[in-house]
């Protein structure tokens, strides 16, 4: 046993939040050999689940409870991991090592590991406070309010604002359900933000073909609702009627609990490569951390399960006391219609595209460029140009474009040896 295990086995971990990230974490520290206590704590009432599938496979779903748990519920009392639900943490006294729960109670911690994540942006239009049918698609009650609706809503029109990919997840799932579906986007295309023009010509015509109307250039100013109906208003005059409306524009970070008790914050929680704070009781994890990656040489905060999940085990080894530091690839993945995107390496800053298409209308990748380094993937219905890329990205691989580009050609023979 290691020394800081044997100082543990007397020790509490408390973590905060038990999403992805928080409860990996749980139950990686149990697995490195920690013996003292671990509470989890989250503000919502169900059993932690699985974030993903709430745009898709749980929102198509007809049965009530068709989330799937991250774990199953005896498996928190069997691995000695206390489960507290239903419970907001208003503070960390770091000098005291407690956090300040609702109604002012506290609870001390020897580590103290943050998995915040995030909330979704609510933006400041006119009347959307005081609209019934207007929700964010972030949690499992948001997906159950949304289903209430269309369940007593015959033939509902529905209006989605945002065209990321959480707000085209969101329609593909929808017009599947049989809404009529329409996206209003305030840039001048969808995922612009996040992509090439390329592929968001690509997700248009695929939404375009599955009958959801995308609008963009549509700056949104108010919502007029009359009982359970309202209507988008656009600063050029558009009015959209919905029975529905679903808000994908984006998140919050929830970086405040960590601001009020002075911790480093920017654009999320500053952490090390072990995910240590600048405290060395307090780690963060996931969706709300701030860190640097060494493949791409900058600070990045990224929104998925993968860097949850991976800093997560690298936290618990850490505490543990092990060597480890976070070296992943970041990865990414959207499923729509009949399509899967998977996305690996970060696009920002590229100089040079290179496209390869495959056999069929639906099968190509995006492979992304900085001078001759790769920096990201985007493979459409093309599983091997994700693995590739992935291998290519970690060893930092020189590869002949030209060769590259030619699907008649394994993606090994793209492969300049030194």
């Amino acid at each position: 046993m290691s020394p800081e295990l044997k100082e543990a086995s007397f020790s509490r971990c408390v973590v905060v939040g038990a999403s992805h990230a928080g409860v990996n974490f749980a139950f990686a520290l149990r697995k490195e050999g920690w013996l003292g206590e671990i509470v989890l704590i989250d503000s919502d009432l169900q059993l932690p689940y699985h974030r993903p599938p709430l745009s898709k496979s749980y929102l198509q779903s007809t049965e009530e409870s068709g989330y799937t748990l991250l774990k199953a519920e005896d498996s928190y009392a069997k691995e000695g991991i206390e489960l507290r639900l239903g419970l907001k943490v208003n503070s960390i006294d770091r000098e005291g090592k407690t956090i300040v729960l609702q109604e002012e109670s506290s609870l001390s911690y020897d580590k103290l590991v943050l998995a915040t994540g995030a909330r979704p942006i609510i933006p400041a239009i006119v009347g959307i406070q005081e609209a019934s049918n207007v929700f964010p698609l972030r949690t499992a009650s948001d997906v159950k309010k949304i289903r209430e609706v269309l369940s007593r809503t015959p033939n509902p029109k529905v209006v989605v604002i945002g065209g990321g990919y959480i707000g085209l997840e969101t329609a593909a799932s929808l017009k599947k359900l049989g809404a009529s579906v329409s996206v209003l986007e305030r840039e001048a295309r969808i995922l612009s933000r996040i992509t090439t023009s390329e592929m968001s010509d690509f997700f248009a015509q695929l939404h375009a073909e599955n009958g959801v109307e995308i609008f963009t250039n549509k700056n949104i100013t108010a919502i007029e609702s009359t009982d359970h109906i309202a209507e988008v208003i656009c600063s050029d005059g558009a009015r959209f009627p919905a029975d529905l409306i679903v808000v994908g524009v984006g998140i919050h970070v929830n970086t405040e609990l960590a601001a009020g008790a002075g911790l480093e914050v920017s654009n999320g929680i500053h952490v090390d490569a072990h995910g240590q704070a600048n405290d060395p009781n307090i780690y963060a994890i996931g969706d709300c951390t701030y860190h640097h990656n060494i493949h791409f040489d900058r600070f990045v905060r990224l929104e998925c399960v993968q860097n949850a999940v991976d800093q997560a085990k690298i936290a618990a080894a850490a505490i543990a006391g092990k060597a480890v530091a976070y070296d992943a690839v970041p990865w990414f993945w959207s499923d729509q219609y009949d399509v899967k995107l998977q996305i690996v390496g970060l696009s920002e800053g590229f100089t040079e595209l290179v496209f390869r298409r495959e056999e069929g209308d639906r099968s190509f990748s995006v492979w992304y460029f900085q001078g001759e380094k790769l920096l990201a993937v985007d493979a459409v219905n093309h599983a091997k140009a994700y693995v590739w890329g992935t291998k290519f990205i970690k060893t930092r691989q020189l590869l002949d474009k030209a060769k590259l580009q030619d699907s008649k050609l394994e993606f090994k023979a793209a492969i300049i040896l030194a």
